[in-house]
């Protein structure tokens, strides 16, 4: 009978240190949710990438960090889905980074380049958020990046606005740049385009017909840009657009009013105080926020707070109020021994034996049951 006691321990503490290997799956330094799948390690001073992170990471935020370069190391990876690298001090982005990406988020770095070989194999990527970095050029190949909608490249260098973008692409934030030119025919291929932001740069003129092809276009913004007045030409052209087209113009060019164009006459009883130069930015809950620094901020949620639908209880999963699979394992042993074993002393050994053996092979079920869920 003891040598049955002894094994029966061994058995518990064989399930109490793979369930503790199951809780180190997440970093010590991280919060993880959705098994270990979802992990916020943000604001923790890292210099580089946390280890115990799991194969099949879903959503990774490494934002408020100090981290400059990543290599490789994210291309084992082939599971994430979102990637925040956001206030770091990057100078480029990490190198093979998983195909499998939909948003990819590296705002206030240091970037001075994106080669081709960046996004040329992205073709699940919906959202690439580049803002707030040092960017003066862009290389897109053709054909490629062929699930994006939203390119944010606000606050870098560009003097020209970047060719060969994205077919898909429905919002674009050329914003806060040093943006003179826009060569003839870089917008043509933009069919489902209906936001540009080309506010607070050094346009004086335009060339003749550059919005033309945009047949989706509803808003862009034109203000904060030293229009060249005196070329009534230019000007008119501009102005006339402006005034046929049916997107609203934010920020006419050389006009005291803030908004022009078709949208503007078809709804000029409404009050405008003054017109909205800047791009609203979703967070992943699709929630927006008007204020750069607000979205930025709100954008450093945990795992957990992100996707909150994805909270499940049991072995091996968080939820919002914390790890539950303990007090779960815990309540099912104490069940199966309340209702299996028995103090009856007088009870024979070959009834003990058989007991036992049920025990055990219920250990042995919640064993594989959590190896399944740490897998998964």
């Amino acid at each position: 009978f003891s040598n049955q006691v002894l094994k029966f321990n061994f058995c518990i503490w064989l399930l109490f240190l793979f369930v503790c290997w199951v809780l180190s799956v997440c970093p010590s330094m991280c919060s993880c949710s959705g098994g270990h799948r979802d992990v916020d390690c943000s604001l923790k001073s890292l210099t580089k990438l946390p280890h115990g992170l799991q194969h099949n990471i879903r959503f990774l935020n490494l934002s408020f960090n100090s981290l400059k370069d990543l290599g490789g190391q994210l291309s084992r990876y082939d599971h994430l889905r979102t990637l925040d690298l956001s206030y770091n001090h990057l100078e480029s982005l990490p190198s093979v980074l998983p195909r499998s990406l939909w948003d990819i988020k590296a705002a206030w770095n240091r970037l001075r380049w994106l080669d081709k070989r960046d996004t040329a194999y992205h073709w699940n990527l919906k959202l690439l958020d580049l803002s707030h970095n040092e960017l003066e050029r862009i290389v897109f190949i053709n054909n490629t990046l062929l699930s994006v909608t939203s390119l944010n490249l606000s606050h870098n260098r560009f003097w020209t606005v970047p060719t060969n973008m994205p077919h898909n692409l429905e919002i674009i934030d050329l914003s806060f740049n040093y943006l003179v030119q826009i060569l003839p025919g870089s917008l043509d291929r933009l069919p489902k385009l209906v936001k540009l932001y080309l506010h607070a740069n050094h346009f004086s003129v335009l060339p003749e017909g550059i919005f033309d092809k945009l047949r989706a276009l509803k808003t862009i913004t034109l203000g904060d840009n030293p229009w060249a007045c005196e070329k009534e030409d230019n000007i008119t052209r501009i102005l006339r657009w402006a005034e046929q087209t049916h997107a609203t113009v934010l920020g006419c060019p050389c006009y005291t009013t803030p908004v022009c164009g078709q949208s503007h006459l078809a709804t000029k009883e409404r009050h405008l105080d003054s017109a909205p130069l800047t791009e609203s930015t979703m967070n992943n809950r699709g929630e927006e926020y008007d204020d750069m620094f607000t979205a930025s901020i709100v954008m450093v949620t945990s795992a957990s707070e992100t996707n909150p639908s994805q909270h499940k209880s049991g072995l091996g999963m968080w939820t919002s109020t914390g790890f539950h699979s303990i007090s779960k394992l815990t309540s099912t042993t104490e069940h199966l021994l309340s209702s299996t074993v028995k103090p009856k002393m007088a009870n024979s050994q070959s009834k003990s034996q058989k007991v036992f053996a049920q025990i055990e092979m219920v250990l042995l079920n919640i064993f594989v049951l959590t190896i399944a869920l740490s897998m998964y």
